[in-house]
């Protein structure tokens, strides 16, 4: 929204630019790939860099699994290119119907959204359904090559960073040959590091490979890497089985032959595709599962793993009831998953993901037919091998026996925690037993965490006032940290340890929440406090037990109604509209009161805004994914003790500030 219709700013005084329809930018063709790679491939790490092969080989795996290809071939190069070949049907290469002068391989390779997946008639079943993948990786690639051998004739088409370098070309006769061949080079412009790692991509080709029985993947490289041959043929007739058992190799398993098998969708529920899984339990292995939709890897799991779970969850039970045994009741997923080896693939009609990379299915069918087309096999397999089964049952009901006696030794810990551990004599502490659900908020001085203990859910909710500024433990020595009481403090209402002697088991709440006043001093604590967790207790971090509170800066009220504000420009919004939207700007006048800290808020005013977990907001605090090496170096420069690199932080981005508050 333009800044005059926030607050009557006017642009021709400031000498802003005017926002008309020339400032709207119109990005054509691939370049919005270009500009912002993330939303694509979910960034320009390695892992974004690996997943443009993926791209470019599910579209081969499409072919296989639909029957026209057999053979697939992956070569990684000297130049760190990527060839990748199969003998389907090949790339249409004639005039695209909506667009006579390209032809649709162009239209494939340069236009987002434009493939042969939508509909279904080409494909029932594919791992790539945006009808993004081919295109994105012609958009970050320097270099790409197609060929395409149809009709006895071998085709080409020549791109740099998504753009054609010529029309599509025949090159010669094809006699002997069918199929579609792809050879493309990370753009260095777009990718810090754009070498490809052969142990991670032989990896990918070898789960491929397992993921559908009836193909053949040929894999070459020209890069040496330990352990990576320089050429291999993967071929697994027995698909998830073998795939399975190559895994455990020689481990000790309860069943002398995992639970495999693979369900057909169109005769069970009569909707194209199918499931395939096998799983096994170990007591000398830690618990795994992979899963796959359409031969794409889903790492953050879905419906599909869902339904997986809860049909062998729902078997193991009721074989329980069978044999007799009560306690099998108690048996939970989290049990099943400690022990278990698993692997689920499916093939499913238009499949819905959470993102681009496709890390989770969301398609709700797929819980309702996976665990369906699994649930009565497990239940046969369970009874036609008893002592599998009696093995499989006494395993997992030994893990719910161990999980409740953990559950039990925590509460009791934390029943006595009082009594155990010297808790500061400033923490206002919670009523509940157990650190599920608890949360502490860590206020600056006496009159907020007085406002904050009228506020409060007493059961769940804790405070700890802290005087003011705490110490900068960034180079601060391990004595200093010791002597330090706002830190002892914060250390013994934690009671998880610090540095080395941090145990995140220990942690005695499940939220810590900074909660400063909404100005600089306030924003100076909560930037010391968060060096403190990064540098002392980063697990914490990383398990997303930190947050921000957010307390407004300012509250509006307009006879019985009232708003909150964070900021001047949601201030001024409310202003602009009125309370109650637009009908009520006639309502009488607003009037504004700003917040000096959270100490002058009343309880009703801290509880609705900031603590009542129905109506607050907090900002979880987290270690960027991407670049998390980086971020310790910030931390270091704006936190350290050599003032210079604070300096010399502020001279590099000076320039992007935009309005300064002094």
């Amino acid at each position: 929204m333009p800044d005059d219709l926030l607050g009557g700013h006017d642009p021709e005084k400031s000498g802003s630019q005017n926002y008309d329809a020339s400032s709207i930018e119109v990005l054509e063709g691939l370049e919005p790939v270009r500009k912002r790679p993330g939303m694509y491939i979910g960034g320009t790490d390695e892992r974004a860099l690996h997943h443009m092969v993926a791209e470019v080989l599910d579209n081969s795996m499409d072919e296989a699994v639909a029957g026209h290809a057999n053979r697939i071939e992956v070569e990684l190069h000297a130049d760190h290119s990527v060839t990748i070949r199969d003998n389907g049907r090949g790339i249409p290469i004639d005039p695209h119907p909506k667009f006579p002068d390209k032809s649709a391989l162009e239209v494939i390779l340069c236009t987002l959204h434009a493939g042969g997946k939508f509909s279904g008639k080409a494909y029932q079943t594919s791992g790539g359904l945006h009808g993004v993948g081919a295109s994105v990786v012609n958009a970050l690639s320097d270099t790409m090559t197609v060929q395409v051998a149809r009709d006895r004739q071998l085709y080409e088409q020549r791109f740099s960073r998504g753009l054609p370098l010529g029309p599509v070309e025949q090159i010669g006769a094809a006699p002997n040959r069918r199929g579609t061949t792809v050879t493309f080079h990370p753009d260095a412009e777009i990718f810090p590091d754009p070498r490809f790692k052969p142990a991670r991509l032989m990896k990918m080709v070898r789960s491929k490979a397992y993921l559908f029985s009836g193909v053949e993947i040929r894999w070459k490289t020209a890069i040496e890497a330990d352990g990576i041959p320089a050429e291999a043929t993967f071929h697994f007739p027995g698909g998830l089985s073998d795939y399975l058992g190559e895994t455990l190799g020689t481990a000790t398993t309860y069943a002398d032959a995992p639970f495999a098998g693979k369900v057909d969708f169109q005769q069970k529920f009569g909707e194209p595709g199918s499931v395939e899984w096998a799983i096994n339990w170990s007591p000398v292995r830690d618990g795994f599962i992979q899963s796959y939709c359409n031969t794409v890897p889903t790492p953050e799991g879905g419906t599909h793993e869902a339904g997986f779970w809860a049909a062998i969850l729902k078997g193991i039970r009721a074989y329980g009831e069978l044999a007799n045994n009560k306690k099998a009741a108690q048996i939970t997923r989290e049990d099943l998953t400690t022990g278990a080896q698993a692997l689920v693939s499916c093939f499913i009609r238009e499949p819905a993901f959470v993102g681009q990379t496709k890390d989770r299915l969301s398609t709700e069918a797929a819980a309702k037919m996976t665990e369906g087309a699994v649930r009565d096999h497990f239940d046969t397999w369970l009874g036609a091998d008893p002592k599998s089964a009696g093995a499989i049952l006494d395993f997992l009901v030994l893990r719910a026996e161990e999980r409740l006696r953990r559950k039990q030794e925590k509460e009791t810990a934390r029943k006595t925690a009082t009594k155990k551990t010297r808790l500061p004599g400033k923490l206002v502490d919670c009523s509940s037993n157990t650190r599920d659900g608890t949360e502490l908020f860590i206020v600056e001085g006496d009159s907020a965490g007085g406002s904050g203990k009228g506020a409060r859910d007493r059961k769940t909710q804790a405070l700890l006032p802290l005087r003011g500024k705490i110490l900068n433990v960034l180079g601060a020595a391990s004595s200093k940290l010791g002597q330090n009481q706002e830190i002892r403090d914060l250390s013994e209402a934690l009671g998880c340890g610090m540095g080395t002697k941090f145990r995140l088991d220990d942690l005695r709440y499940d939220k810590i929440i900074i909660m400063t006043d909404a100005d600089v001093d306030g924003a100076h604590i909560a930037s010391l406090l968060m060096t403190f967790f990064f540098t002392q207790m980063r697990p914490m971090i990383d398990a997303g037990h930190l947050y921000l509170a957010c307390p407004p800066l300012y509250k509006l009220t307009q006879g019985p109604r009232r708003a909150y504000a964070l900021n001047e420009a949601e201030r001024d919004a409310i202003l602009e509209r009125g309370l109650g939207g637009p009908k009520s700007k006639g309502g009488g006048q607003i009037s504004v009161s700003r917040f000096k800290g959270l100490g002058e808020m009343d309880a009703k005013d801290l509880k609705e805004t900031t603590m009542d977990p129905a109506t607050r907001k907090l900002i979880r605090v987290t270690v960027a994914e991407d670049h998390p090496g980086q971020t310790g170096d910030l931390v270091e420069r704006l936190m350290g003790k050599k003032p210079e690199l604070r300096f010399q932080y502020i001279q590099e981005n000076a320039r992007f500030v935009e309005e300064l508050d002094v």
